[in-house]
């Protein structure tokens, strides 16, 4: 172990036992870490400053520089509040303040909203935990100039994060997630105001839920078919988290009168005793959900992660089976149903749009041809998706949009994903489907049978330590600076490169340029229609390879051998790009 190390996070340490800035829990924490042999622990909590990234904060919770704590928060809201003051030097604004189930959400959404209204901001604060798109639309209903959720999506028990947004109700984009970044790490522990101003924090509760809600109803697009199918059977499930009101209560307002949730999964707790990871993209997740679902007969089952951002979902096949789809399909079956009953509607008038991320599946951009809407391609992440909306707004209309990652967004009154909008959809693309006479495998087989047959997946590639994030560069360097020219036998025909942000078409030599932010991506386009997508992840110490192949097939029963072939090309494509 680094003895130089040791020495400076150990002197680090204890500058907060020897200030009288710190709690004595907090203080008593970092002596335990002091006294202990092993220093791993130190040297983990104090080698490096938690960051106040473009997003916000995420991290492990406990005492320390690299730890989420009411310190690190404080100097985060401070800093952020500091910015909120100079961007808007008039009186009267407000901030939107919330917090999901996770251990310490409240007391940091608390915390959160002392320091704001310490800087003469007034705070709204939700009075206990609530999905993230209602943090956002709050914003825009409220008319405040920022907001403030604490999460940390769907990461393990141990952490916990903040997300910083701003007046659109989106995540924070350049310039301000920037200079929001600068003023809080300008912003020392001496200089955080934690005593609050009562009068300038206000909470809400479910009379504003309501206001939500009813803006959610508004989505509706079938409603004779949800009268007709009420009685459809769909599990839900919260995964401990903050849809465990609001989904199930808008199903019933929709009209839906069967929903059965899971038990133990309703109760909202930070520790997510029933799953080893809250997330719904992965199948363990679901486990409980599927297993009511078989006993109580059930049509559907929809999951969403603590914060409710996200929705996993399984459904029925041609053999009665429960199978999970991924984010791509759900993405696919939600944009393909809004497209339909936007035409049957008469509302297509070619100034609509959809929108997703560049790792998302191309089917969404072969439906958006077929309608005649317009579509974008945004870098990942959804605020990407917020931004075309606000550049969009008051012009054109946005419709839907999502990302691979399981997130998608219809409407406008909300700026980041929504998972109770999209159970609203799921349920409600059901119901629709039921009217014909189709489960919603049999739907999903229909999109593919007139679009073929889309099969994406993805392979992370971990690489820890500093070591490891050299070795991670190096792999874009060399395929950004040697790109291969031919992958599993077929020609490599389109290079975007996101970081010089130029478009070579390999085909006739000609260069364009990508009228996006710079991003260290990678993408190769195949002549057999194939797309690879390669990234380093933002937060984690990995890379990440994204692969999508499209297969033509005739027929429904053709569908199972589609299926393998695009299985396959994607093992050869992964070998010889030698990932296996």
């Amino acid at each position: 172990m680094d003895n130089e190390l040791i020495q400076k996070c150990t002197a680090t340490a204890q500058q907060w036992i020897d200030s009288p800035l710190y709690d004595a829990e907090t203080k008593a924490q970092v002596q335990a870490m002091l006294d202990a042999e092993d220093k791993t622990a130190l040297i983990d909590a104090f080698y490096q400053n938690l960051e106040f990234g473009t997003g916000g904060l995420r991290g492990i919770m406990g005492a320390g520089t690299n730890r989420m704590n009411k310190y690190i928060v404080g100097m985060a809201t401070q800093g952020f509040a500091n910015y909120i003051n100079k961007a808007f030097p008039e009186g009267g604004k407000s901030v939107v303040v919330g917090h999901d189930c996770r251990n310490n959400g409240r007391m940091f959404a608390e915390s959160v909203a002392a320091i704001f209204s310490a800087n003469g901001i007034k705070a709204y604060l939700f009075e206990s935990l609530r999905p993230t798109p209602e943090i956002s639309f709050a914003i825009r209903q409220l008319g405040a100039v920022a907001g403030v959720n604490v999460t940390a999506s769907h990461n393990p028990k141990e952490y916990n994060g903040y997300k910083a947004y701003w007046n659109d109700g989106a995540q924070v984009v350049p310039p301000h997630d920037v200079n929001i970044v600068k003023e809080a790490a300008a912003v020392k522990v001496s200089d955080i105001k934690f005593k609050g101003n009562p009068d300038l924090i206000e909470m809400l509760g479910e009379d504003f839920d309501q206001i939500y809600l009813d803006k959610v109803k508004s989505l509706t697009l079938s409603q004779d078919d949800i009268i007709k199918h009420k009685d459809i059977k769909i599990v839900y499930t919260p995964i401990h988290g903050s849809g465990v009101r609001l989904v199930p209560e808008i199903l019933r307002q929709k009209g839906f009168e069967n929903i059965i949730t899971v038990p133990e999964q309703c109760i909202p707790d930070g520790n997510f005793p029933t799953v080893i990871s809250p997330n719904p993209e992965n199948a363990e997740a679901l486990t409980l959900a599927i297993k009511l679902a078989k006993e109580k007969g059930a049509d559907l089952v929809m999951a969403s992660d603590p914060d409710a951002d996200r929705v996993g979902i399984a459904v029925r096949n041609n053999e009665n089976e429960f199978v999970l789809m991924n984010g791509n399909q759900t993405a696919a079956i939600l944009t393909y149903y809004l497209l339909t009953k936007w035409k049957e509607n008469g509302k297509l008038d070619g100034k609509q749009y959809i929108v997703k991320t560049i790792v998302t599946t191309e089917l969404l951009k072969a439906m958006a041809d077929r309608f005649g809407v317009k579509y974008y391609d945004v870098l990942t992440g959804f605020k990407y998706i917020a931004e075309i909306i606000r550049e969009n707004e008051g012009k054109t209309t946005f419709i839907g949009g999502g990302e691979e990652s399981y997130g998608y967004l219809a409407g406008e009154f909300v700026r980041d994903k929504d998972a109770v909008i999209a159970c609203s959809l799921i349920a409600e693309a059901a119901a629709w489907a039921a009217g014909k006479g189709k489960t919603m495998y049999q739907l999903l087989t229909d999109i593919y049978l007139q679009y073929g047959y889309y099969q994406e997946a993805l392979v992370n590639v971990v690489k820890e330590g500093k070591s490891g994030a050299e070795e991670i560069q190096k792999m874009m360097d060399d395929y950004r600076n040697d790109p291969p020219m031919v992958i599993n036998g077929s020609s490599v025909v389109m290079i975007k490169d996101y970081l010089t942000q130029k478009c070579s078409n390999l085909e006739d030599g000609s260069e364009s340029p990508i009228e996006l932010p710079k991003s260290n991506v990678l993408q190769f386009f195949l002549e057999d229609g194939s797309k690879i997508s390669i990234r380093p992840s933002g937060t984690e110490p990995k890379i990440k390879f994204y692969f999508g192949v499209k297969e033509g097939f005739r027929g429904a029963e053709a569908l199972d051998n589609a299926k393998k072939a695009a299985l396959d090309k994607i093992e050869a494509i992964k070998k010889d790009m030698k990932l296996v």
